[in-house]
């Protein structure tokens, strides 16, 4: 989705929610699963009018809001997004199935001509375009049938990123407003997120195109031109560089340092190559400007190289399991191999629970996580090195049961 992990398919996301909204610190009353009402909604919604009238939303337009109903659903799934609660296997094994790559292909076969306009236009690669389509809802099949403006009321009403979602449903009724579509048109994911590609009403009107010529940015209709021109205006916008890779499998060398495993630390690929990192198949690493090492699964899983384009599509949607569903599908879509190494399956996703409590014992011992909301964010994986370092452990940052277990 862009930006708000808005589970509209299988693998769910869109132009969603900023990194910083995203790794919002929430407090103790938001760690549980929510205990909104109908009535509490109405009240909420009766402030939220002036608000909404003072953003430049008419009368005629909130309008739309009467009988928006609390959606208990949506608050449970923004508890349980499946990019923080599944390992990075279990959710690649669903988003690049075959059954994925299968439609994939039929989907670029169906809409090729379209997809090389846009790719000509936006200079975003047609694979990567379709892969995104596939994740956010399985190429068109489940684009999501929630009400746009419920779920995002619910969500600003339930507060635990109340600020993010109040600016998208101002900006989904500004899309009523507009005439671009109509109350009843606006249903998705429960995240707010809407159209073949997930797109959230601010990422709407700041990337939407007109690909079709017929005066509408028309991303909810059968006909998918629109939404995907849209996200190839999108990944364009935020820096796509045309023909490069996201990123790319690698082996590491003995006794790598895993400090620098990790987004921040971006070295020149020749860097990286002296330091004896190459290829999964033992090739020298492509030169495509500064890269960064990424462990997603831990020590024990795959290992990657990745540059900008992973930083594009991870604006799409921050989840760094996301960001390397689309890059290995749009890889396989070009004809590319599975992934090389093996995973850890033994190992499960920690729960909701256990992040927090994970957290909240790394903070108690010393190791500052920058708050304690579920996220397994840079802070916290940097915590959950030190905490490795301390007792011996491989510091790879990996939120593992083991790790868990050795903090109680």
């Amino acid at each position: 989705m862009v930006l708000c992990l808005a589970l509209g398919g299988p693998a769910g996301a869109g132009p969603q929610d900023t990194e910083a909204a995203m790794s919002e610190t929430i407090g103790e009353a938001k760690l549980t699963e929510g205990s909104g009402t109908q009535d509490g909604l109405n009240q909420w919604l009766a402030v939220f009018r002036e608000r909404a009238l003072a953003a430049g939303i008419s009368s005629a337009t909130l309008d739309a809001l009467q009988g928006a109903e609390y959606l208990p659903q949506v608050v449970y799934n923004d508890r349980h997004q499946n990019e923080f609660t599944k390992t990075i296997w279990d959710y690649l094994d669903k988003a690049v199935s075959d059954d994925r790559m299968a439609s994939g292909v039929k989907a670029l076969k169906a809409r090729a001509d379209t997809l090389a306009r846009i790719e000509a236009t936006y200079g975003v690669d047609a694979e990567v375009v379709a892969a995104v389509w596939g994740l956010e809802s399985a190429y068109g099949a489940v684009r999501g049938d929630v009400p746009t403006l419920h779920a995002l009321a619910t969500l600003a009403y339930d507060g635990r990123r109340g600020a993010f979602f109040e600016g998208e449903l101002i900006a989904a009724l500004k899309i009523v407003q507009l005439g671009d579509a109509t109350a009843e048109t606006l249903r998705g994911s429960w995240a707010g997120a809407m159209g073949h590609t997930q797109f959230m009403p601010s990422s709407w009107h700041a990337f939407a195109v007109d690909f079709t010529g017929d005066g509408k940015r028309d991303i909810w209709s059968d006909d998918p031109t629109d939404a995907l021109a849209s996200t190839a205006a999108y990944l364009a916008g935020k820096g796509w560089i045309r023909g490069a890779p996201w990123g790319v499998e690698i082996t590491l060398p003995p006794g790598f340092d895993y400090d620098l495993t990790t987004e921040r630390v971006k070295k020149p690929v020749a860097g990286w190559q002296a330091m004896g990192l190459r290829l999964a198949d033992g090739g020298d690493l492509p030169d495509h400007g500064l890269a960064s090492v990424l462990l997603p699964g831990g020590h024990r899983g795959a290992a990657f190289l990745i540059f900008q384009n992973f930083h594009v599509i991870e604006s799409y949607n921050t989840a760094d399991a996301y960001v390397i569903a689309v890059g290995h599908l749009a890889d396989r879509l070009q004809g590319g191999g599975p992934i090389r190494a093996q995973w850890p399956r033994e190992e499960r996703a920690l729960s909701f629970d256990e992040r927090v409590s994970l957290q909240r014992n790394l903070t108690a011992q010393g190791f500052d996580t920058g708050g304690i909301d579920a996220r397994m964010g840079p802070k916290t994986v940097a915590a959950i090195k030190g905490f490795q370092k301390a007792r011996g452990l491989v510091p790879d940052g990996f939120p593992s049961l083991t790790v868990l277990q050795a903090l109680q």
